[in-house]
């Protein structure tokens, strides 16, 4: 009797950690399922930039890589050619009429946001907000972010968050918008680690 009693213990014991690792595992997919309906929607400027001259990869553009990384978030870039070549002083007057005009930008291609839970937006401040571009793109989805968590980030090099979590909750009133994040452009390529905690700390 001893005997069948340790083997009915034992067995029990092996499925019980079985189930265990069973759930686990079907938590651990959960979670790369809830990362895989995430997405960055970003604008980066390349070429001549406030405190880190004229770079080849724009400083949005590496946070939302960083982000992308980390999080297995899938990206949408806002791309338009208007401003490119044009040397940091033009640009800062150009963004300065666009934004006193309420201008709206084209950009290239678009994207379906039906598939994802939580958005990310980031871009440069520029004149205390985002740059036009990005309220082209806005306008063309205010009603496709309702009730989807959306967090904004920007780069900077003095402004912080500036107005951008504000317009972003004016842009998509149905959607759940974040505080947001705000990182110096001088330092994204320096600075992983901010990124890494500030995702840590949204439960990524």
């Amino acid at each position: 009797m001893k005997l069948k009693s340790i083997f009915i213990a034992v067995a029990g014991l092996l499925l019980t950690t079985g189930c265990n690792s069973q759930n686990k595992q079907e938590v651990k997919q959960q979670k790369q399922s809830t990362m895989n309906k995430s997405i960055v929607i970003f604008f980066s400027h390349a070429g001549d930039n406030y405190a880190v001259g004229n770079i080849e990869v724009g400083n949005t553009k590496i946070v939302a890589d960083y982000i992308t990384e980390i999080i297995g978030a899938d990206q949408f870039e806002i791309v338009t050619h208007k401003y490119d070549g044009m040397a940091y002083t033009p640009l800062i007057n150009l963004a300065k009429e666009e934004t006193r005009k309420g201008e709206l930008p084209e950009y290239e291609g678009d994207v379906d946001l039906s598939q994802y839970d939580t958005v990310f937006i980031g871009g440069p401040v520029w004149w205390g907000t985002y740059p036009q571009v990005m309220f082209t793109f806005f306008k063309k989805h205010a009603n496709d972010l309702k009730g989807k968590t959306v967090i904004p980030f920007t780069t900077h090099e003095g402004s912080g968050l500036a107005n951008c979590v504000e317009d972003v909750k004016a842009a998509f009133p149905g959607a759940n918008v974040t505080k947001g994040f705000s990182i110096y452009g001088h330092e994204v390529r320096s600075n992983k680690a901010k990124v890494e905690k500030w995702l840590k700390g949204l439960g990524f």
